[in-house]
């Protein structure tokens, strides 16, 4: 675990993330809770980003469906428990407009998030992705805003079109630079599968970084993902649905067979126990 007895303020926070994004590549896995979050600081990571679809589900939600103030407020509890910086899932901004983007943009700097992704999605089926010229525009406003707020929480731009059906990638490698250009200072293309793939963004979008996302097992290790170029790798809901499938399959052993074989595999509470205890009193003293 870490044992500064010190603990870094929101500007040290944003300044290490920036500096993470130098060079090399970095795993910013995504917690949904409190417990999550300390826990994956205690593994040593060096900073970690909110996911939508994990928080979501915890609160009983799909995702997409978790109200601003819903998320802000999650954003202000993560922030303040855990030492690292952290990235905000602020999906599309919660606004169809710029002036809608401009206002969530600085409600999540003030909760003290070192960094915030902008998508370009829409969450209408019918028309899954904004225009490119209405989301360059979009993505503007969140760099103004940042900027009006000193400048240092990281933006990223995202682009959803292997998300919403349209796997595109001459049109999300447009799209990553027209982000790039708007003032991105980080590129994210979630849905990507191939090496080629990949290879190809990273190479469109330097010598800004990509965010690589890895949500499920059996494909790349984070050694192939930095030998591709990639700057940091996230993991969106992946580690929210390992511990849902879990829940699920021990749930449904008992309400299906009444049997308790689901637990055989569970954390030990004495361990978790010894953890968080250990973890409170390092928090006390800092």
């Amino acid at each position: 675990m870490t044992t500064s007895t010190t603990r870094p303020g929101i500007a040290d926070k944003r300044r290490t993330f920036h500096q993470l994004h130098v060079a090399g590549c970095f795993v910013l896995p995504n917690p949904w809770d409190i417990g999550s979050a300390r826990y994956l600081q205690g593994l040593g990571f060096k900073a970690l980003a909110t996911t939508s679809s994990g928080f979501a589900w915890s609160q009983g939600q799909p995702d997409g469906a978790t109200s601003r103030d819903a998320v802000l407020a999650h954003l202000y509890e993560l922030v303040a428990a855990t030492d690292l910086p952290v990235n905000a899932d602020l999906e599309n901004g919660f606004a169809p407009d710029a002036a809608g983007v401009t206002q969530s943009v600085r409600l999540a700097i003030e909760t003290g998030v070192a960094g915030l992704s902008i998508e370009d999605a829409t969450g209408d089926a019918a028309h899954p992705l904004y225009d490119i010229d209405t989301a360059v525009t979009r993505l503007r406003a969140a760099r103004t805003a940042i900027d009006k707020k000193g400048g240092d929480t990281l933006l990223v731009g995202r682009a959803e079109g292997f998300f919403a059906g349209r796997p595109d990638l001459d049109e999300t490698i447009a799209r990553l630079k027209a982000y790039a250009d708007a003032g991105a200072d980080c590129l994210y293309a979630p849905g990507l599968r191939t090496r080629e793939q990949i290879a190809a963004v990273v190479d469109a979008v330097a010598p800004k970084p990509f965010n690589l996302l890895i949500g499920s097992a059996g494909g790349l290790t984070l050694k192939d993902a930095a030998d591709l170029g990639v700057r940091r790798v996230s993991v969106g809901g992946g580690l929210a649905r390992a511990a849902w499938g879990a829940f699920m399959r021990s749930a449904q052993l008992i309400a299906e067979q009444g049997s308790f074989e689901g637990f055989a595999d569970a954390a030990p509470g004495d361990e978790l126990n010894v953890f968080f205890r250990d973890d409170l009193t390092r928090r006390e003293g800092a």
